[in-house]
This record gives C-alpha cells, sequence and structure tokens, in this order.
C-alpha cells in the first residue's frame, strides 16, 4: 500500500515541475562569478529570513561549506550558539567540493564520526561519541522512517546535520534504537530565490562515470512556489578490485512560502546496486592478534555476492502562523524498501589470514510511517522570555524477511591474501519464504515533548527544560508469522540545558539528556527466562563552550555517557541490566576563514569508552569494542595568490586504535588518510564551468578502518575523483 501511493506521487509529482523546470529562466541564472571567477553557492537560508525554531536552514557560515548549527528535534532548526547542545551542518557546497557521495563521506569531516559497514550487507553505519547509530535511524526534514536506511546518496541534501549527544527528548526513540552518542539529520533540496540550472558529469576511479541534472526555479507573484528537481545515474567499476557499483536516483522537492502557511512536498526514489562488493571480516575469538590488512585494492568478496536496494519515499509538511508568535505544525511520511542479496563475509580463523567463507541470502521488505504534530511560540512574562514547544511524534516500522544459508561443512576454504572464489554454497537451512516472506517485526515509537526555553538579561542566560513522554512498543513474529515476542513500555525522558553569554563571541553551557532503547528479553539460558525489562535509559552529561569571532567559530565540550549493558550473570544464572559502558570524551572543533583566501574545517577527540560493573569483573575496565581512542580531522581550503579561480584542498585524518573484542586482546593498529584535491572555477560568459579534482587516501595506506559492530572494515583505497559542473 505504501509503496503504490509513493509511486503515484512520484509520477504525478513529476510531470509538471520538469516541464516547467525545464523552461528557460527570465531572470539571472543563480551561479554567478565572483571576483575571483569562483561559482556562487546558492543558498536558501539567509541571516535575513532565519527565524529560530522553524524548518528554515541556520544560514551558511562564511564560504557555505558548515553551517553553525542545524536541526534540533522538535526544538527546530537553531544557531548552535544560542542552545545548549551541540550541533553542526554541512552544506551542498561542501558535499560539491568534497564529491562526498554519500553520508559516510561528508561525515568523515568531523571527528566525533567512525562510519563502517552495517551487519553482513554494504549499508553505512555510524558511531557517535563511541555509540552505534543505524542507517535506519537517520531522519529526513526531522522525520524517523523515510530516507533509504542502507546508503543515502547525497544528491538528496541540502544540508547533513549532526548533533552530538543523546537526544530522546529532542527526537525521539529512533525506528532501531540505535542513536545514543547522536543523530543524524538530512534537509532535503527545495529551489533557491534565484533560478538553478546544474548539470553534473563525473568520473570516479576506476571506471564509474556519472551524469546528473539539478535544476530548481520560483514561481508566482512573490516567488512563493518552488520546484526542485534532482535525478542522478552513476555506474561502474569502484576502486577495489572487480567491484561494481550502479547507483540512480531522482527527487522532486515542491513548497510553497506564504505570508502565515508554509508547506512542503519531497519525493525520492533511489536504487543501488553492489557486485562483487568487498565484505566485512569476521575474526575468531580465538585469535589474540588480528592479521595486517591486505593491499588497499584487494578485493577478496566471492564473484556471485550481491545486493540490490530499491526505495520509495515521500514526505508532506506544512506549518500555519496562528499569530505573530504561535505557529503550528504537522508532518507525514513514509517509505517503502525492497532489498535482496547473497551475502559472503569470510570468517579468519588463524593468523596467516586463512578461514572460511560461507553464503547468506536475504530478501528484506519494510514500510514506515512518520507523522509529527505540534505548536510553538514565544511570549514573556515580566523580565524573562519564554520559547515554548509541544509536539508529538511517532514512527511505525514493519519489516518482511527471511534467509537461505549453507551447512558448516559447506562453507569454502577463505584466505586474505590470496582470495580464491568458491562455488555457490547449496542451501541446507532456511527461514521463512524467499518469494514472499512473512512479517518478522511491527514495532511502533511515539511521543509527546514540552519544552521552555527562558532567557534572561536580554536573552544572555537561557534556561532550557523539556521532557518527553515515550511509548515504545515491538512485536517479534517468527519466519513463519507467529508472535514469539513482545516489548511494551512507557518512560519520561527529561533535558535540561543552560547557555550563558559572558562575552559577545562566547557561550558557555551545560546540559543532561538521556537515550532510551528497547531492552531484549532474558535469552533462554538465564533462570529468568523471557523476562521482560523496562526500556534502557542512557544518561548524558555535557559541559562546553562556544566562539563565534565572524571569521572563525568552534567550540570545546566535555561529556560523560553511561549506557547499562545487560548480561547473565555466572553466578545467579539471573538476566539482568548490571552492567554499564561508560564513555567520557573531549571535543575541540574550529571552522572558519582565519585569514583572506584560508579557509579551515578541523576537530578533534578523546574519548575513554570504559567498560565497568561487567560480569565478575571479567574485562571490567577494558574499552568497548570498535571505539578509538581518539580521532583529529584538520582540513583546509587555500585560494592560490595570483592564480585566478584556483583553490587548492586537503584533508587529514588521524584515528587512534580501537578494540575488536571486549577482552582487548584483538587490537587495530591507529591510523591515518591524506585527501588533497583543486578546484577551478572557469568562467564561461556569464556562466561558470567548475572543474574538482580529488585524490583520497593519497599514499594509499593498507588500514583496518572499523571494528564497529564487531567485525573488521577495511579502509578504501587510492582514488581519483572528478567532475565538471556547468551553471547555466
Amino acid at each position: 500500500m505504501t509503496r503504490s501511493l509513493l509511486s503515484v506521487f512520484i509520477c504525478s509529482a513529476i510531470a509538471s515541475p520538469l516541464a516547467y523546470a525545464a523552461a528557460p529562466a527570465t531572470t539571472e541564472p543563480d551561479s554567478t562569478t565572483s571576483p575571483k571567477g569562483e561559482d556562487t553557492l546558492t543558498v536558501t537560508a539567509v541571516a535575513d529570513d532565519f527565524k529560530a525554531g522553524g524548518n528554515t536552514p541556520v544560514p551558511a557560515y562564511l564560504d557555505g561549506g558548515v553551517a553553525n548549527g542545524g536541526r534540533l528535534g522538535i526544538l527546530g532548526e537553531q544557531d548552535a550558539k544560542n542552545v545548549p547542545f551541540n550541533v553542526i551542518s554541512f552544506t551542498d557546497k561542501l558535499i560539491q567540493d568534497q564529491q562526498a557521495r554519500s553520508l559516510a563521506d561528508v561525515l568523515s569531516n568531523d571527528a566525533s564520526v567512525q562510519s563502517g559497514y552495517g551487519y553482513g550487507n554494504f549499508s553505512e553505519a555510524f558511531m557517535i561519541r563511541g555509540f552505534a547509530l543505524n542507517g535506519d535511524d537517520i531522519s529526513y526534514g526531522g522525520m524517523y522512517g523515510v530516507l533509504p536506511r542502507q546508503v543515502v546518496a547525497t544528491n538528496f541534501a541540502d544540508r547533513v546535520e549532526l548533533f552530538k549527544g543523546s537526544n530522546a527528548f529532542i527526537n525521539g526513540v529512533s525506528p532501531s534504537g540505535s542513536g545514543v552518542g547522536g543523530a543524524i539529520n538530512v534537509e532535503p533540496k527545495h529551489a533557491p530565490s534565484t533560478p538553478l540550472t546544474r548539470v553534473t558529469m563525473d568520473y570516479t576511479s576506476s571506471s564509474q562515470i556519472g551524469t546528473g541534472i539539478d535544476v530548481g526555479r520560483r514561481f508566482g507573484d512573490n516567488d512563493q512556489w518552488g520546484v526542485r528537481v534532482n535525478a542522478l545515474h552513476r555506474e561502474g567499476d569502484a576502486a577495489v578490485d572487480d567491484e561494481y557499483r550502479r547507483t540512480t536516483l531522482g527527487s522532486v522537492g515542491l513548497d510553497y512560502r506564504g505570508d502565515r502557511f508554509r508547506s512542503s512536498l519531497d519525493l525520492g526514489y533511489q536504487k543501488q546496486v553492489v557486485g562483487n562488493g568487498r565484505p566485512p571480516v569476521y575474526v575468531s575469538p580465538t585469535l589474540t592478534k588480528i592479521p595486517d590488512a591486505p593491499s588497499a585494492t584487494l578485493n577478496y568478496a566471492q564473484p556471485w555476492s550481491n545486493t540490490h536496494t530499491e526505495n520509495e519515499f515521500g514526505m508532506l509538511k506544512g506549518e500555519y502562523d496562528l499569530t505573530d508568535h504561535w505557529t503550528a505544525y504537522a508532518g507525514l511520511g513514509a517509505s517503502h524498501a525492497h532489498e535482496t542479496g547473497d551475502y559472503a563475509s569470510p570468517t579468519i580463523t588463524d593468523v596467516n589470514g586463512n578461514g572460511t567463507v560461507g553464503r547468506l541470502s536475504v530478501p528484506y521488505f519494510a514500510d514506515r510511517i512518520s507523522t509529527m504534530a505540534g505548536l510553538r511560540g514565544d511570549f514573556d512574562t515580566g523580565f524573562v522570555s519564554h520559547k515554548v514547544n509541544v509536539g508529538f511524534s511517532s514512527v511505525y516500522v514493519k519489516t518482511r524477511t527471511s534467509y537461505t544459508m549453507p551447512k558448516t561443512a559447506d562453507r569454502g576454504p577463505f584466505s586474505l591474501y590470496d582470495p580464491q572464489p568458491i562455488n555457490y554454497p547449496p542451501t541446507s537451512f532456511t527461514g521463512g519464504h524467499m518469494d514472499d516472506p512473512k512479517v518478522r517485526n511491527r514495532s511502533r515509537s511515539s511521543g509527546i515533548a514540552v519544552s521552555d526555553t527562558l532567557g534572561v538579561l536580554d536573552d544572555k542566560v537561557l534556561l532550557t527544560l523539556g521532557a518527553r513522554r515515550q511509548e515504545v512498543l515491538t512485536r517479534g513474529y517468527t519466519y513463519e508469522g507467529v508472535q514469539s515476542a513482545a516489548f511494551d513500555d512507557t518512560k519520561v525522558t527529561p533535558a535540561y540545558g543552560l547557555l550563558v553569554k559572558p562575552w559577545e563571541h562566547v557561550s558557555l553551557y551545560a546540559n543532561h539528556i538521556e537515550a532510551l532503547q528497547p531492552s531484549d528479553p532474558a535469552p533462554s539460558t538465564a533462570v529468568n527466562t523471557g523476562e521482560v525489562f523496562p526500556a534502557i535509559t542512557s544518561k548524558q552529561n555535557e559541559v562546553g563552550a562556544k566562539f563565534d569571532f565572524g571569521t572563525l567559530g568552534g567550540s570545546l565540550a566535555l561529556f560523560e555517557i553511561k549506557k547499562p549493558a545487560a548480561y547473565t550473570n555466572s553466578v545467579t544464572r539471573e538476566y539482568g541490566l548490571y552492567g554499564m559502558q561508560r564513555n567520557r570524551g573531549v571535543e575541540l572543533s574550529v571552522f572558519g576563514e582565519p585569514m583572506y583566501g584560508v579557509r579551515l574545517l578541523g576537530s578533534a577527540m578523546w574519548l575513554k569508552p570504559e567498560l565497568t560493573d561487567t560480569n565478575g569483573g571479567l574485562n571490567g575496565g577494558n574499552d568497548a569494542i570498535g571505539v578509538p581512542n581518539y580521532q583529529v580531522v584538520l582540513g583546509g581550503e587555500w585560494d592560490v595568490p595570483r592564480v585566478q579561480n584556483v583553490t587548492l584542498t586537503g584533508k587529514v585524518i588521524r584515528t587512534g586504535s580501537q578494540y575488536l573484542n571486549e577482552a582487548n586482546t584483538q587490537k587495530l593498529d591507529a591510523w591515518t588518510r591524506l585527501d588533497l584535491g583543486v578546484r577551478y572555477a572557469m568562467p564561461m560568459q556569464e556562466h561558470t564551468l567548475t572543474w574538482r579534482a580529488n585524490l583520497e587516501n593519497v599514499t594509499n595506506e593498507n588500514y583496518w578502518a572499523s571494528a564497529t559492530g564487531g567485525y573488521l572494515t577495511q579502509g578504501t583505497p587510492r582514488q581519483f575523483k572528478l567532475s565538471a559542473t556547468y551553471d547555466f
């Protein structure tokens, strides 16, 4: 039902906007030539029209690469220097200039984020402040359950917004329950104030060719109607030997901006194919040393391994100004996902890289519906200002899946350094019906949140108080469709934060905020088999400082997040929430243009991810799995003097060591990656042709990039990207 509705929406919406957008513009094109000849970025949000709390994005900082703020769930879009939380956004300009293909590429600019593969497939998984965030739990315009869940192409994104910290009050509970350490939100593209017609052709080594178009127009007496159309097709061999990738996507963004009423409809389609994709690698728990990573380009995938994902999604939002001080809003989102794959992740059993490889074939279907509604306003009581929010949000998810796999004896031999193909392993075990999978999971998360931000001394002191009453309901089913598990719990999660502006350019802040996740029932090996526990509450405390001197901004934060962990007591055999993972860290970020023609974007995080209250003291004090103890990212741009229109770019990523197991006997070495690039804006009469060339992993380092999820993800090899973008 969800899929058919989305198909009708997409077909009907694309027809008329494409015809209109293809018409020649009657005004000057959006991309003009700057004094240095560079194309000027179209930015929808400008300082004059930004109003905190709504849907208008925070204005881009200086050159437009980042924005000092972003969406804070129920609190709406907020300038970072005015809220007691840590948030930053990466804009479409940064995405274009770095030729970022996915969210992982974009978020590699922030040291608080690490990325890897999802379980058994090629989805992107993230670690923020040392805690996992699944691809299912990335929001779109502040709504869960809309975007594709495995890999999100950046062509849909006007902004990629990163919230650092626990966020149950801000966003509610995510569909899969991850996101204890942070959240990612993608803002859709809408038509800018000036006409936009942009065509891009790109090349990615070893032989990927892509073509994309981005068209935006506004019309009406006051330009109140907007249309934005995006389309892309890219395919070819990747930099990893014999790996093939194909991406096809399209999106339409319609919006209306009236005096009191504003609305938007965003529709999208994405299809991705990966053939012979290099998989994650598992390591036997008996090994005490992880084999060195092989050649960066070596592919140890099986030639029959593949994955196909297809997604249709849509989102409708609207808001109405009841008065000059009160606004009501509502939104509805939906998506349908169809995924199939033959996966072959090897398991290494000795230090020489030998092991075995099998097969797991899985069809996966997901239907998701998301809703939101609320009221926000502001008023004064004497010398105290108030900014009030009352909101409701919910997300419903239904998944259908099945599997086939071989028995252990049919697994083939594997060598990490000399991989050989094996025959497609025969099926020995089956779960469900491959052609018609039954429902395996239904979940519904809904909550009501209220907040009040009180300000005194001309809002130089701001106190934010809030709470969310959250209900989480899940139902699990066997592969034959019989209910086998149930969870239903309601909890209230508070949040409070204080922000003080002692000086014009400096803000000091502190906050307490929590995360909420469903818990698993006690396993069959425990004496309390089947016992259901309350939702797991993780708690964060944070203090920090933010600065903005007009040409240079940044922040410093110290935080602690405590997440309960469950295990079966080795003495009593009782299962419960006895353990704890405690992450204590320091974050530093800086961005801006400290001197003319030199732009910086850098960050660092030092983290102690400690296991405490462990089972019988085993592994107590050790580091949690897949969390590096530090990461530093330093990026910059330099407009070359006396060479008009040329900009040199570079980025260095340094990631500390991390562990693959809780015993901390399997250790990944620290690694460093260097990226370099050049950009040339070529004036062509009244238009601009922008050339971008980027070389990632310049030194072609061989390294294990991540142990996220308890398995190894290898870093990408040296990769060359070239694009030509023409703005009509």
